[in-house]
Parts: C-alpha cells; structure tokens; sequence
C-alpha cells in the first residue's frame, strides 16, 4: 500500500486494515471524516505528518496486518450485513443496556465534583437513544433491500422497485445520523478529557470510562464498514439493476 498525504483516510483504511488501528489511536476519524485526505485530517488533529506517516507504514508490514483480517469489500453484502448486525448492533445494544446503569451509579456519587460527567451522561444518553432508532431502521429497512439487490445482480434477476426511491436516499439519511453519532462521541471525548478518570475516581468510574473509550473504538469501525464498504458497494449495485 503506498501511503501519501494526499490519499484519503477512507482509502487507507480499506486497503490495509490494520490503518484503522492507528486512526484509532491517534484520534483520526476515518469514519464519518473518512473522505478527508490524510493531510487535512492530520492537520486538524494538530498531529505530525511524518510520525503518521511513518506509523501507517509500520501497518503495513506483512507481519503487523493479520491475514485473518477481513477485508469486507471483496466479501458477499449479505455477509457483510450479518457480521455488522451480529457483531457491532449486537455489542451497541448490550453496552447501551450495560453502561445506563453504570452511568447512574458513577454520576450519583461523582456527579457534584465532578460536573463533565453529567456532560458527558447527557450526551451518550442522546446517542443511545438515536442509535436504537437508526439501528432498526437500518435492520428492517435498508439492509433487506440492499441483500435483495445482492440478490438480484448474482441471479440476474429484476428486482421490484423499492418504495424508498433510490437506495441513495436512506444511505445518505443514515450517513446523517452517522455524522450526528460521531459529533456526541467528540461531545463525550472532550467532556471526559479523552476518558481519562481524575484521581478521586472509583474503580466503577474507571471502569465506566474505559468501557466508553471501547464503546467509542467500536462505534467508529462499525460506522467505516457501512459509510466506507457497505454503501457504496449498494450504490454501485443499485447502477447495475
């Protein structure tokens, strides 16, 4: 893979990886943001150009990349489709559950010395709400009609027209609520000063904040496999029909 400054961060990210987890860890959005060039991106990180880039091309030795990595834009949609519901709507779900009452627990007891944590509450209580929505739209909507064009195009069959217009329309509406995902998730990062638990904190305060750092990391790569794999791949079918 050759690594520039003007490629994008959508581009890196899908040809090798293992990118992904050095986006991650230097705070570079390659989900929503993911059509920014790595310069820009770089740029309004505040982050070196040459360490990046000197840190992707470590990626991307053979011996770093782990050959069971898969790389969903050569597998089936309908694969693809399962693996984000039964991996990453499955892990939202129960860490929305899980970390509700943890929140609860943390802020009752920190909450008055430690007002951010209210801050942050208000905006992963708003993004859960949204993802439970988005979530189902998504399941019960948009995600059957993209396996039945997958369908369609490997049988060489003619599919119904869908009541949604083009699949265009709901990708674009769901790459919105992305957007709105990832702005709480900087909300909550910068709230939480990069989830970094003050001294006085408990062990369930520190625990509430590394599950959010996690919570984070999965919302990004879940959010990359759909905006940067998962629709366009449904537009270009869409050409097909």
């Amino acid at each position: 893979m050759i690594v520039t400054t003007e490629r994008t961060v959508r581009e890196l990210a899908l040809e090798n990886p293992a990118s992904t987890r050095v986006f991650e860890k230097l705070g570079i959005d390659y989900c929503c943001g993911g059509k920014k060039s790595l310069g820009e991106a770089c740029r309004a990180a505040n982050l070196n150009i040459d360490q990046v880039l000197a840190s992707l091309e470590q990626a991307n030795q053979p011996a770093l990349t782990p050959q069971a990595e898969e790389h969903w834009h050569a597998a089936p949609v309908a694969v693809l489709i399962a693996h984000i519901q039964n991996t990453h709507h499955k892990y939202t779900r129960e860490e929305i559950a899980r970390l509700g009452p943890l929140f609860e627990k943390v802020c009752s007891v920190h909450g008055r010395n430690h007002p951010e944590l209210l801050q942050v509450y208000e905006a992963f209580k708003g993004l859960a709400q949204e993802l439970g929505t988005h979530m189902l739209k998504e399941e019960m909507i948009l995600f059957p009609y993209i396996a039945r064009m997958e369908a369609a195009v490997t049988g060489k069959k003619s599919l119904a027209p869908a009541p949604l217009g083009s699949v265009q329309n709901p990708v674009a509406m769901m790459e919105h609520e992305h957007d709105s995902a990832g702005n709480a998730l900087r909300v909550m990062r910068e709230a939480s000063h990069g989830y970094s638990a003050p001294d006085d904190s408990c062990v369930s305060y520190q625990t509430l904040y590394r599950a959010l750092a996690a919570f984070e990391a999965d919302l990004h790569q879940h959010i990359h496999l759909e905006n940067n794999i998962l629709f366009p791949r449904a537009v270009a079918m869409e050409r097909t029909l």
